[in-house]
Parts: C-alpha cells; sequence; structure tokens
C-alpha cells in the first residue's frame, strides 16, 4: 500500500499518456505521448505529479488565506495582484517537501549519474488545452544539477502557479486557482548545437500543408525568449520552399556545472544554415508523424545533439482557424467534400455577423438558405472553387464580390494568379448554357434592371404580412413533432419570400440602377458616388424607418419627467410593468409596447435565432430612448427624413439641369431621370427580406422554447437555453425521445467559448490557408487607413469605439466606429454623424442605412477598433473610402 502511494507522486515518462493528463499536467502527458512514438526520441525522464503539490498546498493554513484574499480581487487591479501573488510564492517555497515525496523523487533520481544535469519544467493542469494556451505562463529551470538543486527548483516551479502574469491570466479566462494544479517535469539536459520550434501548420497562413521552423545555435530557450535570430525555413510535401538565414551572432549554451551563458558566435559562422537542407526534411518527417499521432497540427520544441533529433516538447496550436466542414464536423474527422481543392468565402462578412453563431443557429441559417454551406468554429462560408474554376463563374463571382467587397475581390486575385491552385475546366464545359456553372447552380442575372410597376413593392409588403400574420395564428396549434415539421414546411414559404424571383428582381433593379447612376455620372460630369445623394429618405426602408420611430417613442416620454428618471434606473427586463403607477407611464409602455410589436424580433446578431431579442429584453432600448430625448427636439423623426427627400430631390434636379446641355444631353438627362426612379422606387426594398426571415425566426423561436419549458419539466434539459447547443434535427429527436446525452451540451459550450475568441477569415481554403489582401490604393494621404467608400461626404469629430450597441453613449457629431453593424445597431444611426466599421460592403446592411440617413461612411476598415481609440479626433473620407487619426 505504501508503494503505490509513493508512485502516485512519481511517474516515470514510460508510464504517462494522454489519460494521465490530471497527474501530469499538459507538458506531462504530452512527453507521455511523444516517448510512445516510434522513431520519435525524447530526452529521459519523470514526472513529479499534481498529488504531489496537492498533498503540499492543501492544509496550509497561511497559503489558504492568501488565496481567499487573492479572489477579491479583479484582473484590472495589477499591483495588488502583484504584492499578493508575491506572497503566496514564498509561501509555498517555504513549505517543507514531504519525506515520503522526496523519497520517491530520490528514487527516480538514482536511475541517473549524480552529476547528469537536468531541466526542471512546470506543467500544470490548465496548459496547452485545446481551449487555452497556458505557454510561458509558468517557470522553467535549465541545466540543474543534484539533488538538493532538484528539490529546490521543484518548490520554485510549485510557486511558480503564481506568477503575475499566471494569475491575471486564469482571472481573464475564468479559471479557479484552487482548481488548477502543477505537476513538475524533470528531464535530463541535452547539449545540443541546434535547437528550435517547428509549427506543422504555417502560424503566419494558417496553411495546414506548409510547415514552419525556426531554428538556431544553442539552447532553444534564448530563441523562444527573443534573445536571439533565428533561421526561418518553410517545408512542403518534402521540399523546402523558402529560406531566411539570420545573422545569428549569440547562442545560450549549458554549463558543465550548471547553470547557462551566452556566446557569441564568430563571424564565419553566424550566416551559416543553422540545419542542413537534409536535417530540415527529417524534420518535417517527424512533424508530420507527431502530428498524425495527436490528430491536430502541434508546436514542437526540438533539439540537435550529435546530429540525432531529441523532442522536447509537443502541443496543440490553438490560434488556427478549423478549415470549413460540416455541421457537426471536428477537426480530425473525414470530410466526405476532401476531393480536391476547395476555396471558402466567409459568409458573416457579406452578412454583418462575423461572431459565432450556435448550434440551433447555424441548423436554422443552414435550413434557410439555398446556397451550399459549411461550417467552421461557429461560422457559415461557401465554396466558390468550382465557379473559380469557369471562366464565366470567375468573372460573375469577382464582379459582384468585388463590387460588395473588394478585400474578398483581391484575395480571389491572389489565387487565381497561382497557375497551379485552380484547375481551369476543359474549354468545352466552360460555358454551359446561360449563367450555369460547372455544378449546375444557377447564378441571377446581376444586371437586372426591370421596369416594375412601383406598387410592386408595397404589394410584396403586404402579402408578407399577412403570410406572417398567418403563421402565428397557425403555429399555436403545433407542439411535439408536429411543430418540428411545420417549421420546416414552413422555411420553404420563407425561402419563396425572401429569395423568390420578384423579390429578388427588386432588389437587383434598386442596385443596379444605383450602380449605373455612379458609372455614368462620373463618365459624363466627373461626380463621384451621385447614387448616394440620391438614396437619401427613400420610401419602404423598414430599417431606416426603425431608427426614425424610435426617436417618436422617445417624443412620447419627453414630457414625464418622473418616467425618465425612473428609466434612468432601469435594469431589468419587466420594467414595463412597473410604469403603469408613474404620471405618463401608460403612454410610455404603449409608445414602447406598439415599436416593440413592430420591432421587437431584432437584436444584434440576429441572424443567430439564439441571439435574445428586443421583445425578451426590452432594456436594451432604453439607453438609446434616453439619449434621443438628450440629443433631440420633438419631431425630429419626420424633419430628418424630409431633411433627406430634399436633398435627393435637389441632388435630382442638379443632375439632370447639368446633363442637358451635354452631347445628346436630352437622352443622357432621360436616361438618368429613369435610373433615378428605379432608384426611389426600390432601393427601400432591399432592407425587406432579411425583416421578413428575422419575424419568422421570432415566431419559431417562441414556439421551440415553450417546447424547451416542457424539455425542462420533464427533467430532460437543466435549463431552456440547452437547446441552442443542439441543431435542428437533434432537438426534434429529443422532443421526440426525451433522452439526451448532455456531455453533448457541455462539449458544445466549450467550444463555443473557444470558436468567440477567433476571428474568421475573409477568405480560406481546404488547406486552411487564409489568403491575405489588402486595398490597392496610391492617392490617399500619408498615415490613412484605408476602407472602403460606401456613403460619400467628409466629416470630422470625436471616435466612439463601441463593441455592445447596450454601452454607446452618444453625442451628437460623434462618430461610431465599431467591428459591424447590423439592422439592430439602426437606432444609433441617427445620432452619429459618420461611420467606421472593420467588416462590410457596398450593400451590406450599414452601408445602405448610412447613404439613406446622408452620413459618410467607411467600411471594411481592418482592425478599426484597435487602430483608433475611443475619444480621439478623426476624419472619415467616405468618398475616396479612408479615415485619418487629426
Amino acid at each position: 500500500m505504501e508503494e503505490k502511494n509513493m508512485n502516485s507522486y512519481v511517474l516515470c515518462f514510460q508510464e504517462i499518456d494522454r489519460s494521465k493528463f490530471i497527474a501530469a499536467g499538459g507538458k506531462g502527458a504530452n512527453l507521455g505521448e511523444l516517448s510512445r512514438i516510434k522513431g520519435i526520441r525524447v530526452p529521459e525522464g519523470f514526472c513529479v505529479t499534481t498529488e504531489a503539490y496537492k498533498k503540499i498546498t492543501e492544509n496550509n493554513q497561511q497559503l489558504n488565506s492568501l488565496l481567499d484574499e487573492l479572489t477579491h480581487f479583479k484582473a484590472e487591479e495589477r499591483s495588488a495582484i502583484s504584492e499578493i501573488s508575491a506572497k503566496i510564492r514564498m509561501a509555498i517555497e517555504s513549505i517543507p517537501i514531504a519525506e515520503d515525496i522526496t523519497s520517491a523523487i530520490t528514487g527516480y533520481l538514482t536511475k541517473f549519474d549524480s552529476t547528469d544535469a537536468f531541466a526542471v519544467r512546470s506543467s500544470a493542469t490548465a496548459e496547452d488545452l485545446p481551449t487555452a494556451s497556458f505557454a510561458g505562463q509558468q517557470d522553467t529551470y535549465l541545466n540543474v544539477i543534484g539533488k538538493e538543486a532538484i528539490l529546490q527548483h521543484i518548490s520554485r516551479c510549485w510557486a511558480s502557479l503564481f506568477t503575475d502574469r499566471a494569475v491575471i491570466y486564469r482571472m481573464q479566462n475564468g479559471f479557479d486557482h484552487r482548481k488548477v494544479y502543477l505537476a513538475v517535469v524533470v528531464q535530463k539536459m541535452v547539449f545540443p548545437q541546434a535547437a528550435g520550434i517547428l509549427f506543422t501548420a504555417d502560424p503566419v497562413s494558417s496553411n495546414r500543408k506548409v510547415l514552419s521552423i525556426d531554428a538556431s545555435f544553442g539552447l532553444g530557450e534564448a530563441m523562444v525568449s527573443g534573445l536571439v535570430n533565428a533561421d526561418h525555413y518553410k517545408v512542403s510535401n518534402g521540399k523546402v520552399t523558402d529560406k531566411k538565414i539570420s545573422a545569428k551572432k549569440l547562442a545560450i549554451y549549458a554549463l558543465q556545472d550548471g547553470g547557462t551563458q551566452e556566446q557569441e558566435i564568430g563571424p564565419e559562422q553566424q550566416n551559416r544554415q543553422a540545419l542542413t537542407d537534409e536535417q530540415i526534411l527529417q524534420l518535417e518527417h517527424m512533424g508530420r508523424k507527431i502530428e498524425k499521432h495527436f490528430g491536430r497540427p502541434q508546436d514542437i520544441e526540438w533539439c540537435l545533439v550529435d546530429d540525432t533529433f531529441y523532442i522536447v516538447q509537443s502541443r496543440p496550436i490553438t490560434t488556427l482557424y478549423p478549415i470549413p466542414g460540416l455541421l457537426t464536423r471536428s477537426e480530425n474527422d473525414q470530410d466526405p467534400y476532401s476531393y480536391g481543392y476547395h476555396v471558402y468565402i466567409s459568409v458573416g462578412h457579406q452578412q454583418m455577423m462575423t461572431d459565432a453563431l450556435k448550434p440551433l443557429g447555424l441548423s436554422f441559417w443552414l435550413l434557410t438558405t439555398p446556397a451550399p454551406m459549411r461550417t467552421a468554429a461557429g461560422r457559415l462560408f461557401v465554396d466558390v472553387a468550382p465557379m473559380l474554376a469557369s471562366s464565366a463563374g470567375r468573372d460573375t463571382i469577382i464582379n459582384v464580390l468585388g463590387k460588395n467587397d473588394p478585400l474578398i475581390k483581391d484575395a480571389l486575385t491572389t489565387l487565381i494568379d497561382r497557375e497551379d491552385v485552380i484547375t481551369p475546366l476543359p474549354d468545352d464545359k466552360k460555358e454551359q448554357g446561360p449563367g450555369k456553372d460547372n455544378k449546375g447552380m444557377l447564378h441571377r442575372d446581376y444586371q437586372t434592371l426591370k421596369e416594375y410597376d412601383p406598387a410592386i413593392v408595397s404589394e410584396l409588403i403586404r402579402s408578407n404580412q399577412a403570410s406572417i400574420e398567418a403563421l402565428k395564428q397557425n403555429i399555436q396549434t403545433k407542439s411535439g413533432s408536429e411543430l418540428f415539421d411545420f417549421i420546416l414546411e414552413d422555411i420553404q414559404e420563407l425561402r419563396k419570400t425572401t429569395a423568390g424571383s420578384e423579390s429578388f428582381g427588386v432588389v437587383m433593379t434598386g442596385m443596379n440602377a444605383s450602380s449605373w447612376i455612379n458609372e455614368k455620372m462620373n463618365e459624363w460630369l466627373g461626380e463621384k458616388n451621385a447614387a448616394d445623394t440620391l438614396s437619401q429618405s427613400v420610401p419602404n426602408n423598414i430599417t431606416s424607418a426603425m431608427g426614425l420611430e424610435l426617436l417618436d417613442v422617445a417624443d412620447v416620454i419627453r414630457p414625464y419627467p418622473e418616467v425618465i428618471d425612473y428609466l434612468k434606473q432601469v435594469k431589468d427586463d419587466n420594467f414595463l410593468d412597473k410604469l403603469e403607477k408613474l404620471d405618463g407611464g401608460k403612454e410610455t409602455r404603449d409608445a414602447i409596447e406598439a415599436y416593440l410589436n413592430k420591432y421587437g424580433m431584432r437584436c444584434a446578431g440576429e441572424i443567430d435565432i439564439t441571439r435574445t431579442r428586443w421583445s425578451e429584453n426590452p432594456a436594451t432600448l432604453v439607453p438609446m430612448i434616453l439619449s434621443h430625448i438628450k440629443n433631440f427636439d420633438p419631431g425630429a423623426g419626420n424633419r430628418k427624413f424630409e431633411q433627406g427627400r430634399q436633398e435627393a430631390l435637389k441632388k435630382e434636379q442638379e443632375l439632370l439641369e447639368r446633363l442637358a446641355p451635354l452631347p445628346d444631353g436630352e437622352q443622357k438627362a432621360t436616361a438618368t431621370k429613369r435610373m433615378i426612379d428605379l432608384v426611389r422606387n426600390f432601393a427601400g426594398y432591399r432592407e425587406y427580406p432579411k425583416y421578413v426571415m428575422v419575424s419568422r425566426y421570432f415566431i419559431y423561436k417562441q414556439a421551440i422554447l415553450k417546447e424547451a419549458e416542457q424539455l425542462v419539466q420533464a427533467g430532460v434539459i437543466q435549463e431552456r437555453e440547452d437547446i441552442y447547443y443542439l441543431t435542428f434535427e437533434e432537438l426534434h429527436e429529443v422532443v421526440d425521445t426525451h433522452k439526451l446525452y448532455y456531455q453533448l451540451i457541455n462539449k458544445r459550450k466549450d467550444e463555443y467559448k473557444l470558436y468567440e475568441k477567433l476571428t474568421p477569415p475573409r477568405v480560406i481554403t481546404s488547406d486552411g490557408e487564409i489568403i491575405a489582401s489588402a486595398y490597392k490604393r496610391e492617392n490617399i494621404p500619408a498615415g490613412a487607413i484605408a476602407g472602403l467608400a460606401v456613403s460619400s461626404g467628409v466629416i470630422e469629430g470625436r471616435a466612439r469605439v463601441i463593441l455592445n450597441m447596450e454601452d454607446a453613449d452618444l453625442s451628437a457629431g460623434d462618430i461610431l466606429v465599431t467591428s459591424f453593424t447590423d439592422p439592430s445597431w439602426t437606432p444609433l444611426f441617427v445620432s452619429i454623424k459618420g461611420l467606421v466599421t472593420e467588416v462590410g460592403g457596398l450593400m451590406t446592411h450599414g452601408a445602405v442605412i448610412a447613404r439613406e440617413y446622408g452620413l459618410p461612411a467607411v467600411v471594411g476598415v481592418e482592425h478599426a477598433t484597435r487602430l483608433i481609440k475611443d475619444g480621439q479626433r478623426i476624419r472619415v473620407n467616405g468618398t475616396d473610402g479612408y479615415v485619418e487619426i487629426l
């Protein structure tokens, strides 16, 4: 019994595999796994397990009271954390190591020579997880010789669990200090002539087929800590494809009797390759073998000793964006579509929603859209490789997407220019009849300009409203399996509405008339973006009306100071119920409820059905209503609309007058007048199909949540919102069978937390390569930040960098800077003078509404929320597409 107890404190690498993660920590478990791979050499060693750490720290009163103190601090309180962390480290280092632990460690050390040197490394149970990288959070000690020194450094490693950076990292990532334990790896030192890091996927481009190696002379630690320059090699399929040889002036070597020293490298050796080409390829082979064993891309530390490679660490690369696959596919499932080469375009960049969607949200969107889509990290992508292979498809996609998002166009052009990537179709297949590509997908005519009767817009809106009212009635009677079948049927109706030929034709006619005006007015009159002014205050735009109607709600509340004071204190969602008692409370409640009846299905990220709608959390609207009461006079909504309408009329007259005296002036003016009418009659409808979709989504959601409520009552799920982590099909089955494997929900919750931290690429290939893109600009001012010009005009003002709508505290004249906006942000647009977003194109929501409200806007500005600081004065040039920090 005693023997078993001692063994629980120390394990040699051969006794460790992935299943011993809790005992050996991330590093220890990985080293155990590595030492089992045939043909991979790992320096010998053992692991002092987390059991030893627990025994040392568990019942220490001084330590426990310090840990209690630590829980009261927030991650921002750096100096207080620093002070208490230092006390915790001292407390741990001063605890004597118990006799049974010491003798277990000594027992393992007898297998080595007493003069052998060791590396003593921390191995935490919260490190090298697929969801969080704790790399570099705890300490490593090199070249430690002798039993006493090793024991002392084991104590130091335990203490290093409480370095400032480790404590703050855990706070920021929600890890409990008491639940993270530390094992210590004691590994025989090797004295390398060269060492470095190998990534089995290119860390810059994310390409899984390109392996990236950094190498320098001496110990790898010097390179990791940034003290010395390293060579950089890229390898793909057994070929060295790129080499950057650095001048390596310094190396760090281990000293015979312990410790390390810096050493200068002689001039004749400084520019020599740290590894020969043959060694580089040998390392590639080992890297691929290790990656295959772990089943995902790895970040590997290696050493070269007497021409033999040793692996001293391997951990998953946590920053790679996953390759798009099927909805339920994990990183290592075989993808049934894995033939050939694929090019995936982000749907989120076109839908103004680059956040991760939950599984239920994803599956609803996939049911709603006709395009074949793939998913990765909670985002949707479309494979355009088949279109790029045909010249007709290529032109369509480059022109359509290029107009909307130049960064996607640039990335696709980069790919097309690589001869070896996209295989063109044989000549006889290139054209397969009008508008079809080799997948048989019909590309609609993007040059649609039809002479619809303007009354068609009112007719489409009227029939949609009737259809939504009927859905509200009919869904009431459905439950259980019948409800899910009913929703599937109704989604077919929804698809007809949003993508039907009439609806699509009206939207494209408005868009193409707008493009025609911009092109011709520039050619004939030298005037840029004339359609922007002509698009102000067009009729039938449901989204811009929503922004102006919230000003009307503010007008109702403005005369009642008691209500205004009450709204300033609002925290909970049932604040409407308490309004009745106040003077003006009934009027206020009626106004807000009428607004919610019309727009309550909207919210930030509304294409994800799981997001909380305004009707579910009306308090979201309160800060905007209060801001409108403060910043505007009564009647502002009507005045704003009328002002925009007058400016558009004035611009129309001015253009027609300037065209008249030109050669063929009369014909030009007639054609232009026709196009202006098409813009005025049809541009507003652009926002309506999305409104229909979101309206139906909310009706489905309310019905599904009733089912979820019953699952909670029956004890099948713990809380209603757990259903968000199931797909539509999975939820249907749970409702049918009342059976649920709960670990699936917990796994998906963890994955979603990881996905939220990842930034989706605009374009990614089936090799995982993220294709870089940039704006092609010569004539913008030095130091300006380039973007896409989507709404004309130049404005200066205070930048307000806002990531969540509810945090918006705007004053008149502010410029909104954010990552993306969807329709739910529209009420803020009435308060600002200009707009800058990181995501967006010419026809995405923010651009359309900015033009209609006459706000200068630049979208697609990479990293705008990081480059521009809140409160800075900036100039937004919405005519030429750039932002200057003043």
